[in-house]
């Protein structure tokens, strides 16, 4: 009955997480209600409100006993202008509901969404387009592919561009140390060199700017003019504009178009707006490169100390000592190995190859910094406990006649654990890191102390050489759930991103997991034999 109880509980989570995570890229109608007079959800004097219709809820009467009354939640947007995203009002003081179709929802760079009646297309020369028409609506699908065209193209200058001149600027700065260190004549040759070349960087990277510029003053040449419910009206350039879409007028094909559509915006693009719009592809990618090099970490330590551990170390005390401590490891808070490792992985082995390898970089530190390396180094030892226990027992299990047989055909004993042991002892092995990554990949505390970002500039692994840059602070799905619900300015706006990023990193470890389990399986099929 405890273990029925325990799957109900989980599944029953799991469900709850599923069906929040998955509304939030499910297109809603938009809904404007009419407000009774002296109501107190009303903004501006306005009896009218728009927005999206989010919760209904019972609240008690502070001061009556008993009495309760029945309340809505509207995401209303235009942060703005309102100073707020989500309004409750209570449901007695709406006299009407409509949703009218010419309501439209504009996806913003800055401040959300906003919610209102399109008024106008204003053009940098001039020419103005009425709304609402299909003159208006084909303007603006048109404005919005071509600015978020631009937009891309600002991006790719000053990320791609504007950041491999500021890379090669960079290498030229601390090669310019190296031929002229303190307390030596430079080389003037080199030295020359290294200033030409510096001069022909920055002539590029004006150029680069000018250009930069010259885009962003396009993107401010056409303006969208709304008037939100309240009757005021507001002006925005098109391109600050992300996408806008009349929800009222979506049938359930094209809903389910645009929640396919929102579902890749979600796994693809960057977020922005501290976190609570856009996407969160870096935190993905984050996630995964640590976990991988975790396990790549964990895996090797984990087996040889479990191989000495059971078929060399002499049996006694010592040993029994030993896997005490192994076993008292797995319950140690994560936190204290977050502690170690900023102590020991991050100041002392990073700080020494700072001194070491990069001490022309100094003081700005490369390794003795938190990064995705000493993240993943931290994460291994936390879950080794884990794939030594279970590779003894794997190796314990494998048949005593395996082994006989190896040595009685002349095999050494490395030969008998290489050839023999170790083959079938692989699925239980995989069982151990399938245990670790799992606990791994959800660990938030020790990451927030040797290398997790609430946004990272670049990713841990791009087309700039060396490819794999292990120094680099990283983004992860855990600690975007703690940024986003601890943290977030907007705690209302980010309660639908906090399940969407739950599911997704619930299906990330799934997936994780069922690839190793896959291979477990494979593996086991392979060295099956009549005995094992």
């Amino acid at each position: 009955m405890g273990l029925g109880i325990g799957l109900l509980m989980v599944l029953g989570l799991l469900g709850f997480i599923v069906s929040n995570g998955l509304s939030v890229f499910w297109p809603k109608r938009v809904v404007e209600i009419v407000l009774a007079e002296g109501s107190q959800a009303r903004v501006g004097g306005s009896d009218r409100l728009a927005g999206e219709l989010r919760m209904h809820r019972t609240k008690r009467v502070p001061g009556r006993t008993g009495q309760e009354v029945d309340e809505i939640q509207l995401f209303t947007g235009n942060r703005d202008l309102y100073g707020f995203s989500f309004r409750f009002v209570d449901a007695h003081e709406v006299v009407s509901t409509s949703r009218p179709t010419d309501i439209l929802v504009i996806e913003r760079l800055e401040y959300g969404h906003a919610v209102g009646y399109p008024v106008a297309l204003v053009f940098g020369d001039g020419r103005r387009v009425a709304a609402p028409g299909a003159e208006f609506d084909g303007e603006l699908r048109k404005g919005i592919q071509e600015y978020t065209a631009r937009r891309e193209q600002i991006r790719r200058i000053e990320k791609r561009e504007i950041g491999a001149l500021n890379a090669r600027m960079e290498s030229l700065r601390l090669e310019g140390k190296a031929v002229a260190p303190d307390g030596r004549r430079p080389d003037p040759p080199r030295a020359e060199a290294i200033a030409a070349a510096v001069a022909a960087i920055e002539a590029d990277y004006q150029k680069l700017a000018a250009e930069a510029r010259a885009l962003r003053v396009q993107q401010e040449s056409a303006k969208l003019e709304y008037r939100v419910a309240t009757g005021a009206e507001k002006t925005i350039a098109l391109g600050q504009v992300v996408d806008a879409v009349y929800p009222n007028r979506l049938g359930f094909g094209e809903r389910v178009g645009r929640f396919f559509h929102n579902l890749w915006v979600f796994l693809s693009e960057s977020p922005r707006e501290a976190n609570t719009e856009g996407g969160v592809f870096p935190a993905i990618f984050g996630t995964f490169v640590m976990t991988l090099l975790m396990s790549v970490a964990v895996v090797p330590f984990g087996v040889v100390a479990a191989i000495y551990l059971r078929e060399y170390a002499r049996q006694g005390p010592v040993v029994r000592g030993v896997r005490i401590a192994v076993n008292n490891l797995a319950g140690v808070p994560s936190i204290v190995f977050g502690v170690f490792g900023l102590g020991f992985f991050v100041y002392f082995v990073g700080g020494s190859l700072d001194a070491l390898f990069f001490a022309d970089r100094l003081p700005t530190p490369t390794f003795g910094t938190g990064g995705v390396l000493w993240a993943s180094m931290t994460l291994a030892l936390m879950t080794v406990p884990v794939v030594i226990v279970a590779t003894e027992e794997a190796i314990a299990a494998v048949p005593r006649g395996m082994r006989e047989g190896s040595l009685a055909c002349g095999a050494s004993k490395w030969q008998t654990m290489q050839r023999i042991v170790l083959p079938a002892a692989v699925p239980g092995i995989i069982t151990g890191l399938i245990l670790a990554m799992a606990r791994g990949a959800g660990e938030v505390a020790p990451l927030m102390l040797v290398g997790v970002v609430k946004l990272a500039p670049s990713l841990p692994i791009d087309g700039d050489f060396p490819f794999l840059h292990p120094e680099r602070k990283f983004m992860h799905l855990g600690f975007h759930i703690y940024d986003l619900g601890f943290q977030s300015p907007d705690s209302e706006a980010a309660k639908p991103m906090v399940f969407a990023t739950t599911l997704l990193l619930i299906l990330l470890v799934v997936c994780l997991n069922l690839g190793a389990i896959l291979l477990r399986e494979r593996l086991r099929k392979k060295y099956r034999t009549g005995a094992f």
